[in-house]
């Protein structure tokens, strides 16, 4: 609009200078005069030219509006040709990153400090209704409203404690509720981040004492625990030797026993083979009688006996 305005005048002040020049008396003020409204005309031309040329740059839509009203065309990335009266407002859909430090209170009253970083952009096909309804400074009136209602409402859901071991669930918490109140603007959420959780030095004071009580208690049940185990095993390595001991005696009973049976069935069986052996020999001592004096005969070593029996058994005869 500024340029038309120049433009007009331009146009002006040369056909202001061609007035002049009819009423001029000398030649050289009619030749000033004439080159004063041609270069009038002429710069007024191509402010004219330029009022109409609108560049929108890359990763912006041309918003188009006329006298203040939103029109529904939108133009691309480049050289637009638009009447000189009309303006076009560049709105950025690039994916914008905007970090927020922000301040919240836990569910028991614990005052938490932190930083949220959220990447956005808006809605390239209804880029002229965010114009419309919210205008340039969109983030301001409703990106970083969401972002402080989000947060808030989530952590205010949790205790201090709870905080610090949730990050995870309390990010996709925020970024749900935030993409579907941002989604209502045309605006769109593309990722979020939680960063530098802190809490006041007292809290985290006390949750340092409270850990280290933890791991005291922790390394106490750890040491009874492995004392137990330690008595366990000693008591059932007791009862293993102490069975293996009375197994050992079992077995060596069964192994007394087992011998004693065999020495005794040996005796037995030495019994039997001898009265065998004496029945066998009575019988063939009866059948054979000279067999007797066959084996005293072998078996006489020469030397007489010193003394005899007679046919009466009450004399006893010395043969020396």
């Amino acid at each position: 609009m500024t340029t038309l305005v120049l433009s007009l005048i331009l146009l002006a002040a040369g056909f202001i200078c061609f007035t002049m020049k009819k009423h001029a008396n000398l030649q050289a003020g009619q030749s000033m005069f004439t080159i004063m409204g041609i270069g009038a005309f002429i710069l007024s031309a191509v402010f004219a030219v330029s009022s109409c040329v609108r560049v929108v740059p890359t990763g912006h839509t041309g918003v188009v509006t006329t006298f203040g009203k939103v029109e529904d065309v939108t133009y691309e990335a480049g050289i637009n040709f638009v009447a000189p009266w009309k303006k076009v407002t560049n709105m950025d859909n690039r994916t914008q990153k905007a970090s927020l430090a922000l301040n919240c209170f836990s569910s028991d009253i614990q005052e938490v400090t932190l930083t949220y970083t959220v990447n956005y952009q808006i809605d390239k096909a209804n880029a002229q209704t965010i114009y419309k309804t919210i205008g340039v400074d969109y983030f301001e009136k409703v990106v970083q409203p969401k972002i402080l209602e989000a947060v808030k409402g989530v952590f205010a859901k949790y205790n201090a404690e709870s905080l610090i071991a949730s990050r995870g669930i309390l990010s996709t918490e925020v970024e749900e509720i935030l993409a579907d109140s941002l989604s209502q603007y045309n605006v769109q959420l593309v990722s979020t981040s939680i960063e530098d959780i802190d809490f006041t030095d007292s809290f985290t004071d006390a949750v340092e004492a409270k850990q280290v009580a933890e791991q005291n208690k922790l390394r106490a049940q750890t040491e009874q625990e492995q004392a137990i185990i330690e008595a366990n095993a000693k008591a059932e390595m007791r009862v293993i030797e102490a069975n293996a001991q009375a197994e050992s005696q079992i077995v060596a009973a069964q192994a007394d026993a087992e011998v004693a049976k065999i020495g005794a069935d040996a005796a037995e069986y030495q019994g039997i083979k001898d009265a065998a052996i004496m029945s066998n020999l009575g019988e063939m001592l009866q059948k054979y009688p000279e067999l007797i004096k066959y084996y005293y005969v072998t078996n006489w070593n020469g030397e007489l006996p010193e003394t005899m029996l007679g046919d009466d058994s009450s004399v006893l005869m010395q043969m020396k």
